[in-house]
């Protein structure tokens, strides 16, 4: 059982800059896919960033060369940090995770569905 832990969001103005962190549970993070989604009333969960055991990462168009997805296995920490942030941006922020053989690239991970973990949720507003 891995538990996850969302920090860092809040209210940006748009071009600004916000560094998600979540922070896993348990000693055996290396072995977990991780992967950042979205969510806004009404709406399904999106896809925004995904990572792999490897540290090969997979990005959701709309964020590509915005965000930077990166963990930190020592401090059991994924990270989102997102530049450049667009009013559009503004959503609930989830983690997760799932355990994964280290041969799979981020790619295979980039549909919620594939998790087995999920965090609260942040909220990041960007205003115009």
């Amino acid at each position: 059982q891995v538990q996850l832990v969302e920090s860092g969001g809040g209210l940006v103005q748009a071009g600004g800059s916000l560094r998600l962190s979540c922070a896993a549970s348990g000693r055996t993070f290396s072995t977990y896919a991780m992967g950042w989604f979205r969510q806004t009333p009404g709406k399904e969960r999106d896809f925004v960033a995904s990572i792999a055991r490897s540290d090969n990462t997979y990005y959701a168009d709309s964020v590509k060369g915005r965000f930077t997805i990166a963990r930190d296995n020592a401090r059991n920490t994924v990270y989102l940090q997102m530049n450049s942030l667009k009013p559009e941006d503004t959503a609930v922020y989830y983690c997760a995770a799932v355990q994964s053989p280290v041969y799979y690239s981020a790619i295979h991970y980039a549909t919620a569905g594939k998790y087995d973990y999920w965090g609260q949720g942040t909220q990041v507003t960007v205003s115009s």
